[in-house]
C-alpha cells in the first residue's frame, strides 16, 4: 500500500532539454507587451459601448471591466516603478 507522505523532488534544477531557455537563464515575462495588450483590451471594452444593445446592463459590465483592467495596469506600473526601493 502506498504511503500518504509527499515525496520531495530530488533535482531542483530545470533540465535544459525540457526548457532550452533555462540554459541561458531566461524565464521572464513580457511586461511591456502585457501592458500594451491590457490597454488595448480596455479600449476594446470601451469601443463595445457603441452597439445595438437595448439596456444599460451591458454598458455597466463593459465600463467596470475596462476600468478594472486600467486600474490593474496602473497598479502594475506603480509596483514596477517602486519595486527596487523596498
Amino acid at each position: 500500500m502506498a504511503g500518504k507522505a509527499v515525496e520531495k523532488r530530488t533535482g531542483s534544477e530545470v533540465d535544459p532539454r525540457d526548457e532550452p531557455s533555462a540554459e541561458w537563464g531566461w524565464h521572464g515575462s513580457f511586461p511591456k507587451a502585457a501592458r500594451i495588450g491590457a490597454v488595448a483590451a480596455a479600449a476594446i471594452m470601451f469601443l463595445m459601448l457603441y452597439g445595438n444593445h437595448q439596456n444599460r446592463t451591458e454598458d455597466v459590465v463593459l465600463i467596470v471591466t475596462g476600468v478594472g483592467i486600467l486600474l490593474g495596469v496602473l497598479f502594475d506600473l506603480r509596483r514596477s516603478r517602486t519595486a527596487w526601493r523596498r
